[in-house]
C-alpha cells in the first residue's frame, strides 16, 4: 500500500472527536480506525496492543548502535469545527497555483490560503467543500505507518509507536500508559510545513460557564424574568475584541468562544484561554474568573464557572544535554538537513499531545506532516510532501548518524 493509498483509506472513516462524550474514545468512529490500524500493524507483524483508546506498536532494535529507544505518535481523531462524515478526497495533479474551486459555493487560492504557494507543482488532496479533509492527524498516522512498513527491512533503533483518540478535545494522553512507551524522547507528527520541529506551544485552559435563568412571560417579566441566554451573551460580549483568534498571530494569547447556546431557562458558554507567556496565561484565567464574579453579584446563585488547564507549554520542560542542545530537537533537525531541508522551530499556535507528555516526562517536540488549513474545508495535503516527511521519520527511526 502506498502512503497515499493510506491517507485516502484513512480520511474516509469518521473519527471526530466530541467532547460533551464521557465515553473512550470520545465517539465510536476513532474505534473503527484503532481497529484498522490494528490490522495493518498484525500484517506487518508489529507487535501492537490497543489499551483505553490508545494504539501501541512496538519494534525491537535491529541496529543495537543506532541510539537510544525513540517514539512516534499521532492522533486518530480530528476536530469538531467542521464534520468529518462523507470525506470525499480528490486528487489535483501537478498543481499549477491557481484557484482551487471545491464546489459551486467554496473554493481557495494562495492569495487567501499562503500556504498554497509552498505546492505549486505537487499533487494535491482536496475535499469537495462539505467536510474537512482530516490530515490533522491522518496524515500523520499514515506517515509513521508507512514508515513502518518501510523500515522493517532497514537497519533502525528501538521504536515505540501510539496512536491516541481524542487529541482535538484535548484528552489524547489521559489514559497515556508510559509503561508501554518507554521511549527515552518522542516525537508527535501533527504539524504541517515538513521542515518544522516544533518545542514551543501555548499554555491552554477551557472555562465552561453554566447559567440558571428564570423564565416568565415577558409580559410580566420586570423585576422577575432571569434571561440566562442574554447574560451569557453579555459575558461573551465583554471579552477584548483585539485579543481573539482573528486578532492575534505568533506569542499572542487569546480568549477564544467556542460554544454559545441556550434558552431563557438556562443557557451555557465556553472559552478556550491561550499563550505562550506563563504568567499572561494566569493573568487571562483571572480575568475570567472576575469577569464572571461581578455578574454573579448581580445574579447571586445563578452562574457556575469551572476552569480546567488542558496543558502547558512543552518549553518549560525541554531538557537539554551536554552541549546545551536538545537531543530531540537536534536529531529532527539534522534528519531535515540530510534531506536538504533548513529547520525552523515557530511557537505553536496550539496544542498536541507531546506537551501533555512533556510534562510528564517524556519530552515530544512536534514535526510537519504535508498537510496544512486543518480544521476546515479548505484542508489540504501535498502527496510529494507526506511522502518527504516520511522520510524524515525514517530517518528518525534509524537513528545512528543524527
Amino acid at each position: 500500500m502506498s502512503l497515499t493509498d493510506r491517507f485516502l483509506r484513512y480520511v474516509t472513516m469518521d473519527t471526530q472527536s466530541d467532547h460533551t462524550s464521557q465515553t473512550v474514545p470520545s465517539t465510536p468512529g476513532q474505534q473503527v480506525l484503532a481497529a484498522r490500524l490494528m490490522e495493518e500493524l498484525a500484517d506487518l507483524s508489529i507487535p501492537c496492543t490497543c489499551k483505553e483508546g490508545v494504539v501501541y506498536a512496538h519494534l525491537k532494535a535491529t541496529d543495537p548502535d543506532a541510539g537510544p529507544a525513540a517514539g512516534f505518535l499521532a492522533h486518530m481523531d480530528t476536530a469538531e469545527e467542521l464534520t468529518g462524515a462523507g470525506v470525499k478526497p480528490r486528487i489535483i495533479k501537478a498543481y499549477d497555483g491557481s484557484p482551487i474551486v471545491l464546489n459551486d459555493r467554496y473554493s481557495m487560492s494562495p492569495a487567501e490560503f499562503p500556504a498554497l504557494s509552498l505546492v505549486t507543482g505537487d499533487d494535491l488532496i482536496v475535499t469537495d467543500g462539505m467536510t474537512l479533509l482530516g490530515g490533522d492527524d491522518k496524515a500523520g498516522v499514515a506517515v509513521i505507518m508507512q514508515a513502518l512498513e518501510e523500515i522493517r527491512h532497514e537497519p533502525h533503533r528501538e521504536l515505540y509507536i501510539a496512536f491516541t483518540p481524542d487529541e482535538e478535545i484535548g484528552r489524547g494522553t489521559d489514559h497515556f500508559d508510559l509503561a508501554q512507551f518507554p521511549a527515552v524522547w518522542a516525537w508527535t507528527v501533527d504539524g504541517d510545513a515538513v521542515n518544522q520541529v516544533d518545542w514551543e506551544t501555548f499554555n491552554a485552559a477551557r472555562a465552561d460557564l453554566q447559567i440558571q435563568g428564570l423564565a416568565i412571560h415577558p409580559g410580566e417579566a420586570k423585576d422577575r424574568m432571569i434571561n440566562a441566554v442574554q447574560i451569557a451573551a453579555d459575558i461573551a460580549a465583554s471579552f477584548p475584541a483585539d485579543q481573539m483568534p482573528a486578532a492575534t498571530e505568533g506569542r499572542q494569547g487569546f480568549w477564544h468562544l467556542t460554544d454559545l447556546s441556550g434558552t431563557v431557562e438556562q443557557a451555557r458558554a465556553s472559552w478556550i484561554i491561550r499563550d505562550h507567556d506563563t504568567g499572561a496565561f494566569e493573568n487571562r484565567k483571572a480575568f475570567v474568573q472576575d469577569l464572571v464574579a461581578d455578574w454573579e453579584k448581580k445574579y447571586p446563585g445563578c452562574l457556575q464557572l469551572t476552569v480546567t488547564d488542558q496543558y502547558l507549554n512543552m518549553a518549560r520542560f525541554m531538557p537539554e544535554s551536554a552541549d546545551g542542545t536538545c537531543p530531540a530537537v537536534r536529531e529532527a533537525e539534522s534528519a531535515m538537513k540530510k534531506l536538504g531541508l533548513t529547520p525552523v522551530s515557530i511557537p505553536v499556535r496550539g496544542g498536541t499531545d507531546g506537551a501533555m507528555l512533556s510534562a510528564r516526562g517524556l519530552f515530544t517536540p512536534n514535526l510537519g506532516t504535508g498537510s496544512w488549513n486543518h480544521h476546515g474545508r479548505y484542508e489540504f495535503a501535498s502527496v510529494q510532501k507526506m511522502e518527504t516527511m516520511k522520510e524524515i521519520v525514517k530517518e528518525l527511526m534509524k537513528g545512528r548518524d543524527l
